[in-house]
């Protein structure tokens, strides 16, 4: 598709936007949602991207990037009915951006590799983070809060550690992972409150989290992998049940067991 057709295409879907929207023509769902109530919809979209980038299926990349990109355009008509900014604000915005926080390729700078130039991103979103704010400036500023939790910890502790403040060895990783097992084993021998239980494993559970960052894994990608391989054996568990004209929730732990293992053994997918 050529330049111009692509801009023709992007101004039909903005005026469907601005149709849908409109106070007297428009769709009454349209009409009715704001930014709070799109929001989830949006997050919505990036996991179905994401998803489909995991199944390796370019029809329904093409197809969820159009989601995706439905949602910018909805968030941007909102913000034009408000006198805020619209698509075209949107489209500016972010041209600027990758030319300021890409000088070696727009500019004159030099970077050897990409590992220099992760050091240069973030270096000039610590600028425009600083000219921003000010005085009081937190190297975890720009985290949002709404983020997935495991995706918001590992981009938390990236950004301490890029100041120094991250452990030297990956053994001093996995001393803290045991220290904050061994906490949550005492608060529980303890009996403390469910707050104070919860708060220690809130603890675990970040320690793994920058264990994962140590070892350059993406902590989502982790745990979405251990889910899967989870939901492929228990789903095996379930056919072998079946076959043998029992219920799970009749079946000892040691049926349950002995059927996992056997889950294990037939999809021997080399892992624990």
């Amino acid at each position: 598709m050529s330049s111009s057709q692509t801009g023709t295409e992007m101004q039909q879907l903005l005026e469907i936007m601005a149709r849908l929207r409109d106070p007297e023509r428009g769709c009454p769902w349209d009409q009715e949602q704001d930014f709070s109530t799109i929001a989830p919809y949006t997050v919505e979209e990036a996991y179905e991207v994401a998803d489909a980038i995991e199944r390796n299926v370019p029809e329904d990349l093409c197809d969820e990037l159009g989601d995706l990109l439905f949602q910018v355009v909805f968030h941007a008509q909102m913000a034009k009915e408000r006198d805020w900014f619209c698509f075209d604000d949107v489209v500016a915005s972010i041209n600027r951006k990758m030319i300021r926080r890409h000088p070696h390729v727009f500019a004159d700078a030099q970077v050897e590799n990409a590992s220099e130039q992760t050091k240069a991103w973030e270096h000039h979103k610590a600028r425009e983070r600083a000219a921003k704010g000010g005085t009081n400036v937190s190297a975890l500023d720009g985290v949002p809060v709404a983020m997935p939790a495991l995706v918001r910890a590992q981009k938390l502790q990236r950004r301490a550690a890029r100041v120094g403040f991250d452990w030297e060895e990956i053994a001093d990783v996995i001393d803290k992972l045991e220290e904050e097992l061994h906490e949550l084993r005492q608060a529980l021998q303890d009996e403390e409150p469910l707050a104070r239980v919860q708060e220690e494993l809130g603890d675990l559970l970040f320690s793994g989290v920058n264990l994962a960052r140590f070892l350059e894994a993406d902590a989502e990608s982790v745990l979405r992998a251990a889910s899967q391989k989870f939901d492929r054996r228990f789903r095996l568990v379930e056919v072998q049940a079946r076959a043998n004209g029992e219920l799970l929730s009749d079946c000892s732990l040691e049926q349950l067991e002995a059927y996992w293992q056997q889950a294990k053994l037939s999809l021997d997918d080399g892992t624990g």
